[in-house]
């Protein structure tokens, strides 16, 4: 049994990508530079010579609050191609199973909390990653449609912030997550202080990739429902603890300045994890582990010596 990678070499991707060659799978570990998933020929072709028994959706254009204000367009326009191309080429070859990867920007901004799945579309998305959030409705939609039309076995995941080796730390369009390591693992050596946006009052969940990894292995194996299945842990922390706990395990003892005048983005977002837990599952990294972790990854392969 062969699984395709898309976004193999990305945060998610290659968190999967290690997870089942872990297992002994036969994984096809997929990037911009093995197929560009935004060329719906190549895309088509590639599949149809690999032909696998199961393709998992973790390529996206993704970005933090900035990017995503930024460029809406692409935010939209590419991540909608990219599913599409995928799940059109796996229909033409008759892939039994596909497992769309999306994100919990899916819910309204001011969405009852703790999330549960039956929210969407129950009230207006945060402005400043609707587009995202819409291509990523869009995917769980034609996952739905799928399965309606043809009877598939395609499945939806909605995982929750995801941290750990392999992220983004490009400061222009990086999360919170990857953005406070770099920027307190270089202050802690210059010795300035750090300017962070916003209040640092809203609350976020996080989850690191390798639980998520383990997570998807159990929904390939025991899910097969019409509707999306969040994954995350079922716990929050205010952005101001996460910063002041990503500082601690860098070593920066400097000042933390709050740009007020930036924005915050939706206030609260954790995850009911309940369908999840039910399935046997549940993370195994604490936050403070998953830091510490993250942290010396960083600095071991992408910290400028």
């Amino acid at each position: 049994m062969s699984v395709l990678v898309a976004g193999g070499t990305g945060l998610v991707g290659s968190a999967i990508v290690r997870e089942l060659t872990a297992r002994g799978v036969d994984v096809i570990s997929v990037n911009s530079k093995v197929v560009d998933l935004l060329d719906r020929k190549a895309t088509f072709d590639f599949v149809a010579d690999h032909k696998p028994q199961t393709i998992i959706d973790a390529a996206a254009r993704v970005g933090g609050i900035g990017a995503n204000n930024t460029y809406p367009v692409d935010f939209l326009s590419k991540n909608l191609q990219i599913q599409t191309n995928l799940m059109d080429a796996a229909h033409a070859v008759k892939t039994p199973e596909f497992l769309f990867l999306g994100s919990s920007c899916i819910y309204p901004r001011d969405c009852a909390q703790p999330i549960k799945e039956e929210y969407l579309l129950t009230g207006p998305l945060e402005l400043t990653n609707s587009a995202y959030a819409v291509a990523k409705i869009a995917g769980i939609e034609l996952i739905k449609s799928y399965r309606k039309q043809y009877g598939y076995k395609w499945i939806s995941s909605m995982p929750t912030n995801l941290y750990g080796p392999n992220d983004n730390f490009d400061l222009e369009n990086s999360h919170v997550f990857p953005a406070l390591i770099r920027k307190f693992s270089e202050a802690a050596k210059s010795g300035n202080p750090v300017q962070l946006w916003g209040t640092g009052s809203p609350k976020r969940e996080f989850l690191h990739v390798d639980d998520l990894a383990n997570a998807v292995v159990v929904l390939l194996e025991k899910y097969n429902e019409n509707e999306h299945i969040n994954v995350g842990t079922g716990e929050d922390v205010t952005i101001k603890e996460l910063a002041t706990t990503i500082a601690a395990a860098t070593g920066f003892t400097g000042e933390i300045q709050w740009d007020s005048s930036k924005p915050d983005g939706t206030p609260r977002k954790v995850m009911d994890v309940s369908r999840m837990k039910a399935l046997g599952w549940k993370p195994a990294i604490s936050l403070e582990q998953g830091i510490a972790q993250t942290v010396e990854w960083y600095q071991a392969n992408k910290m400028s010596k």
